[in-house]
């Protein structure tokens, strides 16, 4: 057992010939290196919050102002220090005084000029009228804003709001919804919009700590299915069998991957290689949990460095709803070795699922070895997951593995900015002929230490409990991961279309020859070209669209679908470029919404606005941010992407990935306990004929 090999940094007994005191080398070395690496790390973060705390100014930069400030001083025959010193001439001499008064001057200058640029700079990345232009071509507006970049509204959308929800009215529901937001516009609105713009003032922005706090920290159910999302491996490459060669290399590479962002060697992502995204979500990556609450969760920012694989017991896991959670986290485990055994897993850097099932794509019986792979990213056996993590790495015992995130702390596109460099450094280390990895393993390590529990009878009841919840909301959940390989975006292209405005555009007519009618839709878009920035809605079933969809079930020409296909994609780009660039229309009406309640005041506009359902939630999942893999020369590379639940209960969750110019992934679920999600499958399939159907209309 492991207990057997802990070690000891010294022992020492008591006998009649006085005390023998016996060291352990070994172990006072590992305390030494232990310490040693906690003040390297000590002083990297230090390093690079002096030089995150100067940016854009440099050492080189400093001493070039410095010594040109000096020069021309010199010069000049002026006095450097500007009489800063006059009244201490009884202290130290002219020559002292100067120098001294100089370099405070300078670094003054210095200070002065960071400052400056720091305006420029964020003038600079304010400016979005590039996303309008057409590809290929650069007018002079743009051409001068990267010059000067590499150099380096509040507004109402009762509008925009009414224009996303006509397709979805009629004529007496949309008059009435006319009417509420006129008199929101006039009356309340003014005042929330008031107490909005001082926050925008004072925050640094001011949707994303609403968004977390009241979106997921709020949450009061399980976040198992409903909140957690997942990522897969490759869809067609399997490096190895072995599951622990696996796992150590997966291991490996996020760790290699957090002492890089630690250290702030990670490039920040460019958009059209050029602009820099956001990336505080990057913080909370590692070494966290969420924690819950009565009220509402937290998620703390751990550093100490601890075990990264806790096995535990089986006991109260989040996979509860988020109340009882937190009772029985406060009332069982917060105290002795419990307390010590809970904080190993949520201090740890992440959390590893070795599980005993095997899952992967079968060429044979694709439909179902796929569906079984996504259900258990989603959920596994409900109890061998800790969902509260901020992600989990599952490693199967065939060799295949996967990613399981909480939501709370980033977005997708950060998840799987790491996902990426992992896969791509399995490749790149690679195993031995027989699956296992390659190098000499350390004799020395420490073995893992299984994690001790001490459960009442009263928690366990809350343990059957919990799990009775959690198997039923996993039996409930349907789920589906379909490869489409017919075309890809390459073969979209052709026809001038954005690949994800297409695909908005087949998710409609698919929904609306399975359903009869169209529905809310919600896609996610990133609003990371703002500090802080996180994602705004496109509510992409647009006039546009269902004009095209009813052309297409219709027996119009094709050059009227083909004319109708081009205004609904080109009306969906316009919204997705609207809400990368923060005019959006939800995350607006949403804080709208919190002051309102902070006020104690109620808006029936608002009101009915927010408790709309989105019973078609779509995400488009990030692909190549780092261009690790070529997907050309090798296909086999190519991963399915991740998926997520459904966000209403008879709704659909549809995630899709288009990866290089011939594969297009879909991860689509529902719930088998709503009567108007039970034909999954049929949506699957109708949406890929839909596709093609539709793009071969337009391209012959």
């Amino acid at each position: 057992m492991a207990e057997a090999h802990q070690a000891v940094a010294f022992q020492f007994t008591v006998s009649p010939d006085g005390i023998d005191l016996q060291l352990s080398h070994e172990a006072l070395r590992q305390v030494y290196l232990s310490g040693l690496h906690s003040w390297k790390k000590k002083f990297i973060r230090f390093k690079n919050g002096i030089m995150s705390g100067v940016y854009p100014g440099s050492a080189p930069g400093y001493m070039l102002v410095l010594a040109g400030y000096m020069g021309r001083a010199r010069y000049a025959q002026l006095d450097p220090s500007l009489g800063l010193f006059s009244k201490a001439g009884k202290y130290m001499s002219l020559d002292t005084q100067r120098t001294v008064g100089g370099i405070i001057v300078g670094t003054g200058l210095w200070v002065a000029i960071i400052f400056t640029m720091r305006s420029v700079l964020r003038s600079l990345l304010s400016w979005h009228g590039w996303m309008t232009e057409r590809h290929g071509r650069i007018s002079w507006k743009t051409r001068a804003w990267l010059f000067l970049y590499n150099f380096r509204k509040f507004i109402f959308r009762t509008f925009q709001y009414l224009e996303s929800v006509r397709p979805l009215l009629d004529d007496e529901e949309y008059k009435r919804m006319q009417e509420l937001a006129l008199d929101f516009q006039k009356n309340l609105g003014p005042k929330l919009q008031w107490y909005l713009t001082l926050k925008s003032l004072w925050a640094t922005n001011y949707v994303s700590d609403w968004w977390e706090e009241y979106i997921y920290l709020r949450g009061r159910g399980p976040i198992m299915v409903n909140s957690n999302y997942y990522a897969t491996d490759f869809l067609y490459l399997f490096p190895t069998q072995i599951q622990s060669a696996r796992a150590g290399n997966a291991i490996h590479s996020i760790m290699l991957y957090r002492r890089k962002l630690d250290r702030a060697q990670l490039k920040p992502l460019l958009l059209q290689n050029t602009i820099p995204m956001c990336s505080s979500q990057y913080e909370c990556m590692f070494n966290s949990s969420r924690i819950p609450g009565i009220d509402s969760g937290t998620e703390p920012r751990h550093q100490s460095p601890l075990p990264t694989k806790p096995r535990t017991q089986s006991i109260v896991s989040p996979t509860y709803g988020r109340v009882p959670w937190a009772c029985a986290r406060d009332a069982y485990l917060r105290q002795g070795k419990n307390r010590q055994s809970l904080d190993a897993v949520e201090k740890a850097a992440f959390f590893v699922t070795l599980d005993d099932t095997e899952q992967r794509h079968d060429l044979k019986n694709p439909v179902q070895s796929l569906r079984n792979y996504g259900k258990s990213l989603q959920h596994g056996k409900c109890y061998d997951r800790w969902f509260d993590k901020s992600f989990n790495l599952i490693v199967y015992k065939n060799g295949t593995m996967g990613l399981n995130a909480e939501h709370s702390w980033a977005d997708a596109p950060i998840i799987v900015h790491l996902w990426e460099q992992v896969l791509a450094m399995d490749i790149e280390m690679s195993y031995t002929a027989d699956g296992h990895c390659k190098g000499q393993p350390h004799r020395n390590l420490p073995g893992p230490q299984r994690l001790q529990w001490n459960i009442p009878s009263e928690c366990q009841s809350m343990i059957s409990n919990s799990l009775a919840v959690a198997q039923a909301l996993a039996d409930d959940v349907d789920s589906h991961i379909i490869p489409f390989e017919d075309f890809g975006k390459g073969l979209i292209k052709k026809c001038r279309t954005s690949p994800d405005a297409f695909i908005q555009i087949a998710l409609q007519l698919a929904h609306y020859k399975d359903k009869g009618k169209f529905c809310l839709t919600y896609e996610a878009s990133m609003t990371r070209l703002f500090r802080e920035g996180r994602t705004e809605t496109v509510r992409s079933c647009t006039v546009e669209t269902c004009n095209f969809v009813r052309a297409m079930i219709s027996n119009e020409t094709r050059e009227k679908k083909l004319d109708l296909l081009k205004q609904a994609a080109e009306k969906h780009q316009q919204l997705y470029r609207l809400a990368m660039t923060g005019q959006g229309i939800d995350r607006h009406l949403f804080c709208l919404y919190v002051v309102s309640k902070y006020l104690g005041l109620d808006s029936p506009f608002l009101s009915e606005v927010l408790s709309e359902p989105w019973r078609l939630s779509t995400s488009q999942t990030p692909v190549q941010q780092l261009e690790l893999f070529d997907l050309v020369k090798h296909p086999e590379h190519a991963t399915t992407g991740g998926g997520f639940g459904p966000v209403a209960d008879d709704g659909y969750g549809v995630a899709y990935i288009i990866v290089g110019e011939k594969l297009i992934n879909f991860h689509i679920s529902c719930k088998h306990s709503s009567p108007e999600t039970t034909i999954t499958a049929l949506l699957c399939f109708s949406i890929l004929f839909y596709c093609s159907s539709g793009l071969k209309m337009t391209i012959k």
